[in-house]
């Protein structure tokens, strides 16, 4: 906040950071994300402010992730004093694209590690300072009435009334106040900002980075923006009335990232900004290929089906599903996953190629179990051979039909289903060659079928690959440039401990098992001005055997410290989660200090049946 509000505050801006009932100082215990207590406490703050002496009756509201959940769902209600809403690398589908599921798969790593992250984070105290001789009881209370939200997340495995609240998706009209949606190719919620350029009908604009899941003026990988001067360009037009030409600009502005050497980091994309005046663009213009025995092409061709391999590990090079930006996040080559899945690859293209929107696979398959998923990754073949991932999709198969109601497959018989790729922009270079990567795994993003599955794909007209097409518009060659980035002064900190993260796969060869391992410190710091100290770290172990799925356990352990001279607490928590082909099985720990001693213990052990997952 401190590298916002005060820049803010400079142009006439008042800003206020609220702590949410049950975390920082606030009263209360937060039993879930985006509950209605929530949004309606959001609310009431909206209605506070605008009975202040310093307020004009005109509010807007912005954030990142669940800050900027948070946004959208307040927007929804509609509270008359909210004027705009600024939401970055968010969601308006709560089932479709948060850390729990994905194409009705589990996310292996997110759904317990950010449930243990918040176990973690809630179960810090409030600050002496603020409370005074009430704060150990404020943190007690919370301690004793905080859950563990997995076990929400896991009881509902398919898009039920749960996920529908809070989604704004399934009434985009409630939303009337002006709405900005910023966001990145590396970040999980890109395929947000589509469907909501599409599906609002209150005045809206969208911006589309390369960046991975942080605010554009520092965000990697770049190229970073004056983000803060275009959010005050934004709160200028819809708070104070001041006509500067930001409405009359084209409704989407995204990054078209070239092709380049696969790596785990860029410090840089390179490419260039372009413009849709409207979305959809109306110049889209799809492109089919069709998935034949030789590869995609533009003619379709019946031949034999084709069996998936097996493996179970495609996509341990796959980056981590929720990047910030930091080293090693990033997919690598994909070439050692193109070896574990059927592959169609096109034909060099000499003229290039550009997309930008959601790419889209069509397949008829027989499959010889009830259930299974399909993985579609998209990938830009060099003429050296290496495998640059542009983007990819889940579908657990009984959904074919749609996340509500699942079906199980009827073993040998044949179907068809569409798997929807991550919104993607890429300019494919001269020379270079399309791939579809299919496989019915996915690991560590997607939980495991719960028996190794033969998928067989049927060539024909109703197996192929749409490709979103882009002709160059008039807009691209009128962008004015971004600001260069500012911000205000960040709070003055000193190094305790430095940062450091470590990513590594190992591979059990007599077994022929694999476990991958993140390990990340924050590091310690302590702030100036006050003397806070705070630390986090996290460790998510997931270990797999290539012919057993499951053999799958995931691992995740948390530590968060805050302190301040001789008070000091310090938070552990941890939880694993296996599966059997009947149930999923949860346990977790939570183990708290102040000081040296042990002040709170609490520990979780359950499971919940599996529904087609």
């Amino acid at each position: 906040d401190s590298l916002y509000h005060p820049y803010f505050a400079c142009y006439g801006y008042a800003a206020v950071r609220v702590d949410m009932r049950g975390s920082g100082d606030s009263e209360g215990v937060m039993l879930d994300e985006y509950l209605q207590q929530e949004l309606d406490d959001a609310v009431s703050v909206i209605a506070w402010l605008v009975e202040q002496p310093w307020c004009d009756g005109s509010v807007g509201m912005m954030g990142k992730s669940w800050g900027g959940f948070n946004s959208l769902q307040v927007a929804a209600l509609q509270p008359p004093e909210l004027k705009a809403t600024i939401t970055v690398c968010s969601a308006d589908d709560r089932y479709a694209d948060d850390v729990h599921y994905k194409g009705g798969c589990v996310l292996t790593t997110d759904m317990l590690g950010w449930s243990t992250s918040m176990l973690a984070w809630n179960a810090r105290p409030p600050d002496p300072t603020v409370l005074g001789e009430s704060w150990r009881d404020r943190w007690l209370e919370r301690l004793e009435q905080t859950p563990l939200m997995v076990k929400e997340w896991i009881s509902h495995q398919h898009r039920d009334a749960y996920w529908k609240h809070g989604s704004i998706c399934e009434n985009f009209s409630k939303v009337q106040c002006a709405v900005y949606a910023v966001g990145g190719w590396a970040d999980p919620y890109s395929n947000a900002i589509p469907r909501m350029l599409s599906g609002l009908t209150c005045p809206r604009k969208a911006l589309i980075g390369p960046w991975a899941h942080e605010y554009p003026q520092r965000a990697l990988p770049g190229p970073q923006i004056g983000f803060v001067q275009e959010c005050l360009r934004w709160w200028d037009y819809w708070l104070k009335d001041i006509e500067n030409g930001i409405m009359d600009e084209p409704m989407l502005r995204a990054w078209m990232p070239g092709s380049i050497a696969p790596s785990t980091h860029y410090e840089e994309r390179p490419g260039r900004w372009v413009a849709e005046a409207k979305w959809p663009p109306k110049n889209d213009e799809s492109q089919t290929w069709y998935l034949n025995r030789n590869g995609l092409n533009q003619n379709a061709e019946t031949d034999k089906p084709m069996l998936f391999p097996t493996s179970q590990t495609v996509g341990l090079n796959a980056g981590v599903w929720f990047p910030m930006g930091t080293a090693g996040e990033f997919p690598g080559d994909q070439r050692s996953a193109d070896s574990g899945s059927l592959c169609f690859t096109s034909e060099a293209f000499y003229d290039g190629m550009e997309i930008l929107g959601n790419p889209e696979a069509t397949v008829t398959l027989s499959a010889d179990q009830t259930e299974a998923l399909l993985a579609a990754r998209l990938c830009d073949i060099a003429p050296d051979g290496s495998s640059l991932l542009v983007s990819w999709g889940l579908l657990n198969l009984t959904h074919r039909n749609g996340h509500e109601n699942p079906e199980a497959l009827d073993p040998g018989e044949k179907f068809t289903a569409k798997v929807q790729l991550n919104a993607c922009a890429h300019a494919l270079k001269s020379g270079h060659r399309w791939r579809l990567s299919l496989s019915s795994a996915y690991f560590p993003h997607a939980w495991p079928s719960s028996k190794i599955t033969k998928l067989k794909i049927f060539p024909g007209i109703e197996t192929y690959l749409n490709l979103p097409f882009r002709k160059i518009p008039q807009e691209d060659t009128q962008l004015a440039e971004f600001l260069e980035p500012e911000c205000s002064q960040p709070l003055a900190t000193e190094e305790i401990r430095t940062a450091s993260r470590k990513r590594t796969i190992e591979h059990e060869v007599i077994e022929d098992s694999f476990t991958l391992t993140h390990r990340v410190d924050n590091g310690r710091f302590r702030f100036v001005e006050d003397g806070l100290e705070t630390e986090d770290l996290s460790c998510d172990s997931l270990s797999l055997n290539e012919d057993k799925p499951l053999s799958l356990k995931v691992c995740c352990e948390r530590t968060a410290g805050i302190g301040r001279g001789d008070w000091q607490t310090r938070v552990e928590a941890s939880g694993t989660m296996t599966a059997t082909s009947e149930n999923f099985h949860v346990t977790s720990r939570l183990e708290v200090f102040e000081g040296d001693q042990r002040f709170f213990f609490r520990t979780w052990d359950f499971k919940v049946p599996r529904e087609v997952v």
